[in-house]
C-alpha cells in the first residue's frame, strides 16, 4: 500500500474548456487541479478551476483515473477513464475494471500545419478510436496490481512508501508509455497505473468456514498483441501472449497464492495470414533459437526460480516442426532449475478425454510439490514460498493451455487447503458442489478473458473447464469462434495491432519518418476486397449448380456450368495467391528508437 502523500486521487471531475482541459481532485484533499492545454498538450497544477463565463463554457463530467498522454505527429492526446465497476478486492484493497476510455485530443496547434500533416495526423488518431474499446483493463488506487502477493509481501519499507508506478513491474504495466509526460511532470497523484489481463473472485463456504477466491492474471506488454500477428519471441527473449496467472485463497486469516505463467514458443516463428483457415508456421532465424530460448528462461529463472516447460502442441504436422525445434534448443538449457515436458494434448486427451491430463500431473507432481505455493499466516507471517513455476503453452496459449492451468489449479488449491486444515487427507474440491461449480465458472471466464485479448473470441474447449465435460453446445459454441477467429484474424487485427503498438510505445511516431505519402493503391488492388471475392465466388457456384440441374443434354446449359464453376476456382485461386492484398496488414512496422 502507498504513503499517503502518495496517495492517488480516488474522484476527479474533468473541466473541459475550449482552450485547456481541467481535472480538479473531488476526494476531499484540497491538492491543486491539473491544467491540460489544449493547444499542444502542456501541463501544470493550479490552485483552483479557473471562474467560467458566457465565452469560456465548460463541459463538466467525472472521470475515474488519468491512464496517460499520447503524443503524435502535432498534437497531444490525453487519455481518461469515464466509466469503471468496482470487481472486488485484492489482499483487501479495492479493484476496478475499465468500462470506458475517453481519448480528449490536445491538437489545437494542427490547425497551422500543412495539409499533409493533418492527414497523417487523422489517420493515427483513428488508431486511438480503436485503443478506446481496449478490453481487459483493472486498477486500483491502493495497491499494486503488477506483483503476485509474494512480490508483494517480500517489498521492503522503502518500495512500499514509494507511488504506485514507481513500485509497478513495468511488463505489466499496460500503460507504462503513456504516463511518461505525467512522470516527467512529477503528477504522481494523477498517474493511474493499469494492468491488462482478468480479474474474477467468489467466495464459498466449507461447512462453517467462509473460503474467499480470486484468480488474477497480468498481461505482458513486451511482445503484445493480437493471435496471427505477435506469434513467437523477439531477438530479446520476450514471447507473445505471455500471461502471468495467479490463484489466491484467503480462509480463517490465512492467505495462499499460486502463480502460472503461459507464453508462446520462445524463439523466432511466425504465421503470415493468408486467407487459408491455419497457416503455414514460419521459423525465422533458425540457427538463433537456442539463444533466444536461453535468454528467455534466464530471465524467467531471475523472476521466477525453477521453471518447468510444459509444452502442450501436437507431435506431427507443423505444430511438431515448432515442437522439435523447441525442443532441441531446450537442450541446451536443461538443467537443475530449468526442466522441458512435452505432452500432446490432442494425442492423448483427443477432443472429450481431458481426464487423461492426470497423466500429465503425475509427470509434474514432483516438481510441484517441490516449487510450492506462498503461504501466510494469521499475523502475516510467511510459512510457505513458492520457489519455481510451471510455464505451459500450446499454440495459441489459449485453450489447451487454459484446460491444463485449471487443472494445475485445482490439484495446488486442494493441498492448499489441506494445509490449512480445512481440507481431510483426502477430501478434493468435487465433494462439495457449489465450490466445484463456482471454481469451474471462475477459471472458465478467466480463460475466456485472456482468449478474447488475444484472439477476439473466447476460449475453446471453454466448456470442459466450465461443466467439466464437454457439451454438444460447447462444441458447437467452438466451431463458431473458430470462424469468428479466422475472420478477425485475416481482416480485422492488422489495425488491433497497429493500436496496440501505437499505445504501447512500440511505434514512436516522427515527422521525418511518417510524413512520407501512404503509397495509393492501384489497379485490382485498390478494390480488391474479401467480401466482393467472397460473393463472386458464391454466386458463381449457385450459377453452376442451377445450370447443372438444368443442363441434362442441353450442351449449351453444361457449357455455362462449367463457364461459372471455372470462374469460382479462378476466384478462389486469386484470393489464395494474393491473400495480402485482402488481409488486413498494419501499416507499422518501425520499431521504437
Amino acid at each position: 500500500m502507498e504513503a499517503p502523500r502518495h496517495r492517488l486521487h480516488s474522484g476527479l471531475r474533468l473541466w473541459e474548456f475550449p482552450d485547456q482541459y481541467v481535472i480538479e481532485p473531488t476526494d476531499g484533499s484540497a491538492a491543486p487541479c491539473l491544467d491540460i492545454s489544449r493547444l499542444d498538450g502542456s501541463m501544470k497544477l493550479i490552485d483552483q478551476v479557473a471562474e467560467c463565463n458566457s465565452l469560456r463554457v465548460p463541459k463538466i463530467r467525472s472521470i475515474f483515473g488519468v491512464v496517460g498522454v499520447l503524443k503524435l505527429l502535432a498534437g497531444s492526446y490525453l487519455v481518461v477513464v469515464t466509466e469503471s465497476q468496482s470487481v472486488g478486492s485484492f489482499l483487501g484493497h479495492p479493484i476496478f475494471r475499465i468500462n470506458s476510455l475517453k481519448v480528449l485530443p490536445c491538437d489545437h496547434s494542427l490547425k497551422n500545419s500543412p495539409e499533409e500533416q493533418k492527414k497523417v495526423e487523422t489517420d493515427f488518431s483513428r488508431l486511438l478510436s480503436v485503443a478506446e474499446r481496449t478490453n481487459g483493463l483493472y486498477f486500483s488506487y491502493e495497491i499494486n496490481l503488477t506483483l503476485s502477493a509474494q512480490r508483494l509481501h517480500d517489498l521492503g519499507d522503502e518500495s512500499k512508501s514509494l507511488p504506485l508506478w514507481r513500485q509497478a513491474e513495468p511488463r505489466f504495466l499496460w500503460n507504462n508509455y503513456m504516463l511518461e509526460v505525467l512522470i516527467d511532470n512529477k503528477l504522481d497523484q494523477f498517474l493511474l497505473p493499469v494492468i491488462q489481463g482478468s480479474f474474477h473472485s467468489f467466495q464459498t463456504a466449507i461447512g462453517r468456514d467462509i473460503v474467499d477466491i480470486t484468480l488474477i492474471a497480468r498481461r505482458c506488454t513486451r511482445r503484445n498483441g493480437t493471435r496471427m500477428w505477435r506469434r513467437g519471441a523477439d531477438p530479446d527473449g520476450y514471447v507473445a501472449n505471455f500471461v502471468e496467472t495467479e490463484q489466491i485463497v484467503h480462509m480463517n486469516g490465512y492467505t495462499s497464492s499460486l502463480t502460472q505463467i503461459r507464453g508462446s514458443m520462445p524463439f523466432m516463428w511466425e504465421q503470415i495470414v493468408d486467407l487459408t483457415y491455419k497457416p503455414k508456421f514460419e521459423i525465422v532465424q533458425p540457427e538463433e533459437a537456442a539463444r533466444i530460448a536461453e535468454r528467455h528462461f534466464l530471465d524467467l529463472r531471475k523472476k521466477y526460480g525453477s521453471v518447468l516447460a510444459v509444452d502442450l502442441v501436437n507431435k506431427h504436422g507443423g505444430e511438431g516442426r515448432l515442437s522439435e525445434r523447441f525442443a532441441g534448443a531446450m537442450q541446451h538449457i536443461n538443467g537443475d532449475d530449468v526442466r522441458y515436458l512435452h505432452f500432446d494434448f490432442h494425442h492423448i486427451c483427443g477432443h472429450i478425454h481431458f481426464e487423461r491430463l492426470a497423466i500429465l500431473y503425475e509427470q509434474m507432481e514432483d516438481f510441484l510439490d517441490k516449487s510450492g505455493y506462498f503461504l501466510l499466516n494469521e499475523k502475516g507471517e510467511k510459512m510457505k514460498e513458492q520457489s519455481g513455476i510451471v510455464r505451459t503453452n500450446c499454440i495459441d496459449c489459449l485453450d489447451r493451455t487454459n484446460v491444463t492451468q485449471s487443472m494445475i489449479g485445482r490439484k495446488m488449491l486442494e493441498l492448499q487447503l489441506r494445509r490449512i486444515g480445512v481440507f481431510g487427507a483426502e477430501e478434493v474440491i468435487s465433494s462439495h458442489p457449489n465450490f466445484d461449480e463456482r471454481y469451474k465458472i471462475l477459471w472458465a471466464n478467466h480463460g475466456d478473458d485472456i482468449s478474447i485479448q488475444y484472439s477476439g473470441t473466447p476460449a475453446l474447449k471453454g466448456d470442459f473447464v466450465r461443466y467439466g465435460r464437454r457439451t454438444v453446445q460447447g462444441i458447437l459454441n467452438d466451431g463458431w469462434n473458430a470462424l469468428a477467429r479466422y475472420y478477425l484474424n485475416n481482416f480485422a487485427d492488422g489495425t488491433k495491432q497497429d493500436a496496440i503498438d501505437l499505445v504501447q510505445g512500440h511505434y514512436i511516431v516522427a515527422v521525418n519518418r511518417d510524413m512520407a505519402p501512404v503509397p495509393r493503391k492501384g489497379g485490382l488492388e485498390a478494390v480488391a476486397n474479401f467480401p466482393v471475392a467472397l460473393a463472386v465466388v458464391l454466386i458463381s457456384l449457385w450459377f453452376a449448380t442451377m445450370s447443372v440441374k438444368r443442363a441434362g443434354s442441353d450442351y449449351k446449359h453444361l457449357f455455362f456450368s462449367l463457364v461459372w464453376a471455372g470462374i469460382s476456382v479462378a476466384v478462389t485461386a486469386f484470393m489464395r495467391a494474393n491473400g495480402r492484398i485482402f488481409c488486413n496488414r498494419p501499416r507499422l512496422h518501425k520499431p521504437r528508437p
